[in-house]
């Protein structure tokens, strides 16, 4: 995510060439339905996330970029956080409490886990933690268990999603570090967890096991934490509630914003590739062993992607199964549609002022939009 870039000026979206996307043989996609943005809680500093707890309370839980956590509760934002960490956060720019993931038995066991950045320059680095509910409800315990620390290199593209799957494996987004066009080159290199999708186990060891079943695990001089790689800054993920795929949207560099489908073990390109095209170097790159995206766009529809979820709620029947995503600089949101196999037609949902920072599922699978503004939305009908 670039936060920096919000008074970009865009003219309007080009779509560009989607893998699969050829004429002949591809089914046509249904029209979309007209949607709208609802507010439903405002007056938040900084949000970049919005999750729920698993725990049929109905509560949504905001992480705000300075280190907090807020509670919005039968509809209303309570005063006291979650949980407030603002003394561990470094937080500006692409820094902060990036995300929070509460454990698939959170109800019984009351655990959650952190992403988020803290130190200064060489002591820069992003920290996965475990946190515990305190008998209170509504508020955290403070005890922090760190499972990983990750140093990073520069400022920015840290990633930062902490997302458990369907497997309960914890999945954890890192970028390549930052500066520009990778040059560590961590996205390519094995023996790194930056630039990567990370897959542990947090009830199998201490601080974690990792899966015996990770793609690396048995290769020398690799990270067996490493579920897939190639990745530039994968800000946002999310898994499919029907089918378990898994979506990330991998923010670009000056050219191409991206939308992958992420398996085991697989290469999505970076650096040697910016979405279908070369990178480095700028021609004549060898594809062979790459992923390429499902969809990307280009500067005309804005600068830095934010992945969204595949809808699988009820108040908005014609967007089943489609992957909606934003883009933070354009506030514009599409719909990709699965047209046939590997397939996709990606079209304009709607647009807005806002800078998207994070999509938000609730319990019964409906979409929120969060505004790094200070705003939360509800993704209804129009």
């Amino acid at each position: 995510m670039r936060l920096l870039r919000a008074l970009l000026a865009l003219g309007a979206v080009t779509l560009l060439a989607i893998l699969g996307f050829h004429a002949g043989g591809a089914g046509q996609a249904a029209p979309l339905p007209a949607v709208a943005l609802r507010q439903v809680a405002g007056g938040l500093a900084s949000p970049v996330q919005l999750t729920h707890a698993g725990d049929r309370s109905g509560r949504l839980f905001i992480v705000e970029q300075a280190g907090r956590i807020r509670i919005l509760k039968d509809g209303r934002l309570l005063p006291r956080p979650f949980l407030d960490i603002q003394e561990k956060v470094t937080s500006g720019g692409e820094l902060g409490l990036l995300s929070v993931a509460f454990h698939p038995r959170y109800a019984e066991n009351g655990r959650f886990y952190l992403n988020y950045t803290t130190g200064e320059g060489e002591r820069l680095r992003s920290v996965i933690a475990e946190y515990r509910v305190s008998a209170d409800v509504d508020v955290a315990a403070g005890a922090e268990r760190v499972l990983l620390e990750v140093s990073q290199p520069f400022r920015n593209h840290n990633g930062g999603l902490n997302l458990f799957g369907p497997d309960g494996m914890l999945y954890i987004g890192l970028g390549d570090g930052g500066s520009a066009r990778d040059p560590l080159n961590n996205g390519q290199r094995l023996d790194t967890l930056l630039g990567k999708i990370l897959r542990v186990d947090v009830d199998g060891g201490t601080p974690y096991r990792v899966p015996p079943d990770n793609p690396f695990v048995d290769r020398a001089g690799a990270r067996g934490e490493i579920w897939a790689y190639g990745l530039r800054n994968p800000w946002r993920f999310s898994f499919d509630r029907r089918t378990g795929r898994l979506f990330a949207a991998d923010v670009g560099q000056n050219h191409l914003e991206e939308v992958d489908i992420v398996e085991r073990g697989k290469n999505y390109g970076w650096r040697i590739m910016e979405g279908t095209s070369c990178h480095i170097p700028e021609t004549g790159c060898s594809r062979q062993g790459l992923e390429l995206p499902i969809a990307e766009y280009d500067r005309a529809g804005g600068c830095s992607i934010t992945g969204g979820y595949v809808y699988r709620g009820s108040r908005l029947p014609a967007l089943a199964g489609r992957y909606l995503f934003g883009d933070y600089c354009s506030g514009r949101i599409w719909a990709l549609t699965e047209t046939g196999s590997n397939r996709w037609t990606m079209a304009p949902l709607l647009s807005s002022d806002l800078r998207i920072t994070s999509f938000g599922e609730d319990a019964s699978a409906e979409l929120y939009v969060v505004d790094h503004s200070g705003a939360v939305y509800l993704l209804v009908a129009r």
